[in-house]
């Protein structure tokens, strides 16, 4: 770079960490610089904290100019380079793709005895339970919905209303008919899917930003009636002692009689735990499986056919309506299972669970791993569910905000920070890349700026 471009270069980001320094002051007085306290009193006076305010203004204006003159140039002669990359590394690329997926699928079953070894016996209930379980949970619900977004290209912002089908139709037909889990679990699946079917016909003529708020009105629909028909769904108060799945008939909740004593073992809801998370695991090594065989098939190619472009779809002969209508079934059957065993694992359903927001975190799982790619859909859910259960252990935040900070009312704003940058770093999601379901001679992966955004 010449002398003239370098200092031209110096005095943007001069300019650019002036900006974010003043925005950062403003932000962080209140937060930071003023704390209110409480004197002998028992009145509440303004102490500042300037050396504190200071320090993280200059943090910002550090990171603004790291960013201006050493990661965005590099970035810019990184994506100048992206052309001529050779075909070994290229080779080396789908090696690694390739050998990533066995590792991680041997770390998944391993994990609860990993969990054991390194944590113990008691510590590791808290990791099988929140960490695994629940992001096995999301990873399945992202499964399901990047068929509809990713694969389908049709924008869903309603998903949460089959998650909630799956979990009050295993919750009601188990407490009053008395039918077990795995029973339950095809038939939750299968009522999940007739209303994505139900969705499905009111749409099909939808595409964009018409079709996001249509399912956005159908979740907000299902929430709606799950709160008002209280005879049935009990309302807010929600459904209680909803019955758990069982290891062949022999129960974990009973000392006596239950999986413990029948096996000789200490009683625990450890082994509950990790029943719990072979089976979510299965599910979602299913959910996977049947999703990726769908894709190579007629129907699969379809779907990505109607998300590139729904004119030419039709022009091709390919049947829309269709193609449309088994996406959202089949979406929707994944979220149906997903909210069947989440119901049985939670012993307790309320309308509070199936909230928009869940939508918007699946979607942003969906987003962020790089939609219609598997492998990214995973990573996503276990950053985003993952990173969320670790932002609890932030007790260290209180000797900057005070001891009466509490860092879980501020993890999802700091975790939402995160995602900002992730998504500056890789707009297209972790996996930008796509390998084609169908090749002619040689497999070459698609770039995902190739690949449309979801407006079928």
């Amino acid at each position: 770079m010449s002398p003239a471009g370098a200092s031209a270069t110096a005095r943007q980001a001069a300019k650019d960490a002036a900006i974010w320094a003043a925005i950062a002051f403003g932000v962080f007085i209140p937060l930071i610089g003023l704390q209110a306290v409480q004197d002998i009193r028992g009145e509440l006076r303004l102490e500042t904290r300037w050396p504190l305010l200071f320090s993280l203004v200059a943090v910002v204006v550090g990171i603004s100019l790291l960013n201006s003159l050493v990661l965005a140039p590099w970035h810019e002669r990184r994506a100048r380079r992206a052309p001529r990359r050779n075909a070994t590394a290229e080779r080396l690329r789908i090696a690694f793709g390739r050998g990533f997926v066995p590792v991680a699928i041997a770390f998944v079953i391993a994990f609860p005895m990993l969990s054991l070894w390194l944590v113990g016996f008691q510590g590791s209930i808290k990791w099988i339970d929140n960490f695994g379980i629940q992001i096995l949970i999301y990873v399945m619900l992202g499964f399901g919905l990047n068929i509809v977004v990713g694969l389908a290209g049709l924008l869903d912002l309603g998903y949460v209303a089959f998650y909630a089908v799956g979990a009050y139709s295993y919750a009601l037909l188990a407490k009053e008919f008395g039918f077990s889990f795995f029973t339950l679990l095809p038939l939750a699946g299968m009522l999940a899917a007739l209303w994505g079917i139900i969705l499905g016909f009111p749409v099909l003529r939808l595409r964009g930003d018409y079709l996001a708020i249509v399912t956005l009105a159908f979740g907000e629909i299902i929430r709606l009636v799950l709160i008002n028909w209280v005879p049935v769904t009990n309302g807010y108060a929600g459904i209680s002692g909803i019955p758990r799945p069982t290891f062949f008939g022999i129960p974990f909740n009973a000392s006596d009689t239950g999986f413990a004593a029948t096996f000789g073992l200490e009683f625990s809801p450890l082994y509950r735990g990790i029943f719990l998370y072979y089976i979510i695991l299965a599910l979602a090594l299913l959910t996977a499986f049947v999703t990726v065989r769908l894709r190579r098939l007629p129907i699969g190619r379809a779907w990505e056919a109607l998300r590139e472009d729904e004119i030419a779809c039709r022009s091709l002969g390919i049947d829309t309506t269709a193609t449309k209508l088994t996406a959202f079934a089949i979406g929707a059957m994944f979220g149906g299972f997903a909210g069947s065993f989440f119901a049985a694992r939670q012993g307790f359903i309320s309308p509070e669970s199936f909230t928009f927001m869940e939508s918007a975190t699946i979607l942003a799982i969906v987003v962020l791993g790089g939609m219609g790619s598997q492998v990214g859909v995973a990573i996503a859910a276990v950053a985003m569910i993952g990173g969320t259960e670790l932002l609890r252990e932030l007790d260290f935040l209180k000797s900057v905000f005070g001891r009466e900070f509490d860092p879980t009312q501020y993890r999802m704003l700091l975790f939402g920070f995160a995602m900002v940058l992730i998504m500056i770093w890789k707009p297209r999601g972790l996996i930008s890349t796509r390998d084609p379901s169908v090749f002619l001679k040689e497999r070459k992966a698609v770039s995902g700026k190739l690949v449309k955004e979801g407006h079928g």
